[in-house]
């Protein structure tokens, strides 16, 4: 799309990034399925090499078709680039890895994923790094976690499994005040319903394969980067503001002003750990995010009214839904997500672990799978899948007990996902 008007969400969902092929015409982008790209001379292959001159080498590195999706969800996000890969989980090592080095650390919330846990406070062990969790709502905690080797906070938007709603903003001042990046995971609240480079993120990733996607169909992760964090201010970020022996002695930063991470997710992140996106899945991915906008009006339209169905059911302990009035979180939500609280949350069931198993086995129309953000409604037990590999004390910190269901509410008529949970919940409390 030219520059010029500043078009709407809705608009840019479909057309931003995109632009009728130049060889044939066709409207919808074409998956480019090549692993490599002629070089027009010898010259023109050096440049590239070089970072010279923007263009296409090979797929592990830059394709025309994930390009188009780089530039897509980069643009909804209000961010200067993206780069995209192969999953949600090596975007959070891809936003990492330009920043960290051996015996640094990130600040990361106790509300995230069950496997972000694991890969924060296990895998990342490996290459040296180490992961201090706390409570985000806690800023004085999270103020004091911070030491001279902490290089970014790290949270969720809209936590999984709890649909706990960030306060960005603060979050955002504590890791200013430090001098250092804040990384949101925005996955379950997508850029329609928060975009949080506006309340002062320097860098948000996504589970391309859940909301953004929508259908089930590939994985797919993205790292989009604000283009306003000062990368020289200081000596913590070497791989950014210092010379790259691998280009000759370039300084990203230096060299590439405000698109200085992306470029290095390309050259240097991509290049070196491979993990990168097929241009099929960004062919999917770019057409689930056509419809992103009418999709999450009716998740949240949905998950509204089942989240008080539940609350109102005498067979329900509690529902941790943000777009209660009930919920502490219910004033955040009005003030930093005004279009809704998503479509993910918990509800635990009265009789326990046993209840909770067969409630899960007697739906219909859920389906019980390890995902979320499907146009399907969904199910799970984090306690002994998704977070089954945490102690006892992290799953509570999660919101993943025992107790506990995940749903994620799909965009089905509202009266049958209600139906089914009535039917499910009679059987687990008989």
């Amino acid at each position: 799309m030219s520059d010029g008007p500043t078009y709407g969400f809705d608009t840019l969902q479909i057309h931003a990034g995109a632009r009728p092929d130049p060889a044939t015409g066709a409207r919808q982008t074409p998956i480019y399925q090549t692993t490599a790209y002629v070089f027009r001379d010898a010259e023109h292959a050096a440049a590239l090499f070089n970072l010279q001159e923007v263009g296409y080498i090979y797929s592990r590195l830059t394709n025309p078709t994930v390009a188009v999706l780089q530039e897509r969800v980069a643009t909804l996000e209000g961010g200067v680039g993206a780069v995209c890969c192969s999953s949600g989980h090596a975007a959070q090592i891809m936003a990492l890895f330009p920043l960290m080095g051996p015996g640094c650390n990130v600040v990361a919330s106790t509300r995230l994923y069950g496997g972000t846990v694991t890969q924060f406070s296990q895998t990342i062990k490996r290459f040296g790094w180490e992961a201090k969790f706390v409570d985000t709502d806690d800023l004085d905690a999270v103020k004091a976690a911070i030491d001279e080797n902490t290089r970014a906070v790290f949270c969720e938007s809209i936590a999984n499994p709890g649909g706990y709603v960030t306060d960005i903003r603060s979050l955002a001042d504590v890791a200013d005040d430090a001098g250092i990046p804040l990384i949101v995971d925005n996955t379950s609240a997508t850029p329609y319903l928060c975009r949080p480079i506006e309340h002062g993120a320097t860098l948000v990733v996504h589970s391309t394969t859940k909301y953004l996607t929508g259908n089930g169909t590939v994985t797919g992760g993205c790292i989009v980067d604000s283009g306003k964090f000062d990368w020289s201010a200081n000596d913590k970020f070497p791989s950014l503001s210092e010379p790259e022996t691998a280009y000759h002695g370039l300084k990203f930063h230096e060299t590439f002003g405000p698109l200085a991470f992306t470029f290095h997710g390309i050259a240097i992140g991509l290049r070196d750990l491979g993990m990168t996106m097929n241009p099929q899945a960004a062919h999917y991915t770019l057409m689930g995010i056509e419809t992103l906008s009418l999709r999450m009006e009716r998740h949240v339209e949905n998950a509204q009214k089942i989240a008080a169905w539940l609350e109102a059911d005498d067979r329900v302990d509690y529902v941790t839904y943000a777009g209660l009035p009930s919920s502490p979180y219910h004033d955040r939500v009005k003030k930093n997500y005004p279009k809704g609280a998503g479509a993910l949350f918990t509800f635990a069931v009265k009789g326990g672990y046993d209840s909770c198993v067969k409630l899960v086995n007697a739906l219909e129309i859920f389906s019980h799978v390890a995902n979320l953000g499907d146009a399907r409604s969904l199910i799970i037990h984090s306690a002994s899948t998704t977070h089954r590999q945490l102690s006892p004390e992290q799953q509570e910190a999660a919101g993943a007990g025992p107790n506990v269901v995940r749903v994620s509410i799909g965009i089905e008529d509202a009266d049958d996902l209600i139906a089914d949970l009535d039917q499910a919940l009679s059987k687990a409390s008989a």
